[in-house]
């Protein structure tokens, strides 16, 4: 198993209090957190990550006062048309997961010019969340699948959500020193290994990276085996036999 995920979430929280701590306006804590996130897909590229999906606006923030709303989506407006040509010479490939039916033309727009210009590329998937909830993402997989008179399954929903053309999270990160993840890949973060980092997302740097890095490769994945097994299918191939038959053996 390697000590690096094949793919990292993070909820990139805490640019409003960077800002107010600062004396400064929110909108500038999160134009910062541009900042933040452009070093975190460098960061991801050169440690051989080869998916990374950032938590940017939830549908419960439309609930945060008119002004901060209306200056995210400007910003969001304006980092596509400045970060998307870098992003796609850098072979990274963009994907936007949330409901559209609510942004304005204009954004709708933008998202899907940079998902069009970036689909060829292969060095990172950049997921990002942007009017995103976990629970709407359960909720229009099983509303899909009942159109379609399809039945309900497990397998079936995996295939429906929005993150479906990527394997789930290995490793999830919440900055911002709060413990929970906010209806945030609710279904896709089942079996995630959770960090959380007290670095308010401005402030999250290669070493708050790589410190969330080591955390991860420390963890034994069991995924409801027990230690045993999973040391067992670790093993070499002859080493394997001799732990299954002594595993067998204990029955």
């Amino acid at each position: 198993m390697s000590a690096v995920p094949h793919h990292v979430a993070i909820v990139m929280d805490g640019n409003g209090r960077w800002a107010s701590r600062r004396f400064l306006p929110r909108i500038a804590g999160h134009r910062q957190g541009v900042e933040s996130l452009r070093r975190c897909v460098r960061l991801c590229v050169e440690r051989g990550i080869a998916v990374l999906t950032v938590f940017a606006f939830s549908s419960e923030n439309w609930n945060r006062p008119a002004e901060e709303v209306s200056g995210l989506m400007e910003l969001l407006a304006k980092a596509l048309a400045r970060e998307v040509p870098q992003l796609h010479a850098d072979g990274v490939r963009l994907h936007f997961a949330g409901e559209r039916r609510g942004l304005s033309d204009k954004v709708r727009r933008g998202l899907d010019e940079a998902e069009r210009a970036t689909a060829g590329n292969q060095r990172l998937v950049l997921n990002v969340c942007f009017n995103y909830g976990g629970r709407w993402d359960i909720a229009q997989a099983a509303q899909a699948l009942a159109e379609r008179g399809e039945p309900i399954t497990e397998e079936a929903l995996n295939r429906a959500m929005a993150l479906a053309h990527v394997p789930d999270p290995d490793l999830l990160i919440r900055t911002g020193g709060e413990q929970r993840i906010s209806n945030f890949l609710l279904w896709q973060a089942a079996y995630s290994e959770l960090f959380f980092s007290d670095r308010l997302w401005p402030d999250f740097d290669a070493a708050a990276l790589d410190e969330a890095l080591a955390c991860f490769a420390r963890r034994e994945r069991r995924f409801g085996q027990t230690s045993a097994q999973v040391a067992a299918a670790l093993a070499p191939p002859p080493a394997r036999a001799a732990t299954a038959a002594a595993l067998a053996s204990q029955v």
